[in-house]
C-alpha cells in the first residue's frame, strides 16, 4: 500500500479505527470537488481547495493562512504519499465546523516534497475540535489504503469518477 495507517497518526494522533459507514460523500460532493487542469504553485492549489470550505463558514481565511504557516515552518507535512497532499491545521487556528474539499488537478503541482511530487489530489480537511474528525480520518485511511482506489483518483478526470470511488468509502 502506498500510505500505510501510520500516516494517520501524523496528521491525526487521535486516529482510531471506528466503523464510519460510507461516509466520504456526506462530506465530498458537487460542492466540495473541483477539477483544474493545472495550478502555477501549491499555495494556489490551496487557495482553490478551500474555497468550498470559506464559502460555506467551516473555515475562516485564517485557517489556510495557517495551513501555508506550517508548510514554511516544518515543510510539506501534508503531503501523505505520491500525488497526495491533505493540508490541515489546528481547530483554533480557523476551523469552525467539520468538512472536506478536494481539488483534483489533471497536471500535479509541487508541494516542495522529494518523495512525493507532483500532487494532483489536494484533500482539505477541517475539524472543530479533536474528535468529530475521527470518523471522517478513518473512512480517509481505508481510501488511502487501497491502492486500487487510489491509483483511479488519480487517472480520474471528471466528477462522476470522483463521486463514483468516494461512495465506496
Amino acid at each position: 500500500s502506498q500510505i500505510t495507517l501510520g500516516c494517520l497518526h501524523k496528521v491525526c494522533p487521535s486516529f482510531a479505527k471506528s466503523g464510519g459507514d460510507k461516509m466520504l460523500k456526506t462530506w465530498l460532493s458537487d460542492a466540495t470537488i473541483m477539477l483544474r487542469q493545472s495550478v502555477e504553485t501549491w499555495p494556489q492549489a490551496l487557495d482553490i481547495c478551500a474555497q468550498p470550505l470559506l464559502k460555506a463558514g467551516v473555515i475562516e481565511p485564517a485557517y489556510v493562512k495557517a495551513i501555508v504557516e506550517q508548510h514554511q515552518r516544518l515543510g510539506p507535512y501534508c503531503v501523505l504519499a505520491p500525488g497526495l497532499a491533505m493540508p490541515h491545521a489546528r481547530p483554533e487556528e480557523g476551523a469552525k465546523g467539520l468538512g472536506l474539499s478536494l481539488l483534483k488537478l489533471g497536471q500535479g503541482v509541487s508541494f516542495g516534497s522529494e518523495e512525493f511530487d507532483p500532487v494532483d489530489i489536494v484533500i482539505m480537511l477541517a475539524a472543530p475540535d479533536k474528535h468529530s474528525h475521527i470518523e471522517t480520518i478513518s473512512a480517509l485511511a481505508e481510501l488511502f489504503s487501497s491502492d486500487e482506489d487510489m491509483n483511479k483518483l488519480h487517472q480520474a478526470t471528471n466528477l462522476e469518477e470522483i463521486k463514483t470511488i468516494i461512495a465506496r468509502f
